[in-house]
């Protein structure tokens, strides 16, 4: 039987946007199994809790075609490559929406190839339909009342009205 081949796509998903799903979509002909992590990342501040988080990368990843992949979604809050031998990964998977996300990710990639060598990573540009779109976007334009359908599915959508409205009550 052949080994199988594991990846890590990490993120903060807040929220997970068509531009994620676009990448796990596309990253599950990479491997055989997609681990799908979640940041607990308190520092970034995220509106949602990782537990809500992972929840709505579980729905989004229910609509997806995964080319006989097996995806799970785990939180975590290590260093990447400590989660990434955890989940026994060789490939991490991130996402390029511009020419400024390379710079950050570069350094990034140098960093865990000095801290592991063993474990590569694989950059995926966004489509050209998904390259602009941002989960701070997302919010800005959700918190506005503006219409985020084009960029999030319609669950996620419905969360974030939710967070504005319970937020708009608090404030008043």
């Amino acid at each position: 039987m052949a080994k199988q081949r594991v990846g890590v796509y990490p993120g903060t998903f807040d929220p997970v946007t068509n531009g994620h799903m676009d990448i796990i979509q596309r990253a599950t002909r990479l491997v055989d199994r997609l681990v799908v992590a979640v940041a607990r990342n308190a520092g970034k501040e995220p509106m949602f809790s990782a537990d809500e988080r992972v929840e709505m990368v579980r729905h989004v990843v229910e609509s997806l075609a995964l080319n006989n992949t097996e995806i799970k979604v785990r939180v975590f809050d290590t260093l990447l490559i400590d989660f990434a031998h955890e989940m026994g990964a060789a490939l991490i998977i991130r996402g390029l929406r511009a020419v400024s996300d390379f710079e950050y990710e570069f350094q990034m990639a140098a960093m865990n190839a000095k801290i592991d060598p063993r474990i590569e990573t694989a950059f995926l540009m966004a489509s050209d339909r998904n390259q602009f779109i941002s989960s701070r976007f997302v919010k800005e334009i959700g918190q506005y009342g503006g219409n985020i359908t084009h960029f999030v599915s319609q669950r996620v959508a419905d969360h974030l009205a939710q967070r504005f409205a319970d937020r708009k009550r608090r404030d008043t």
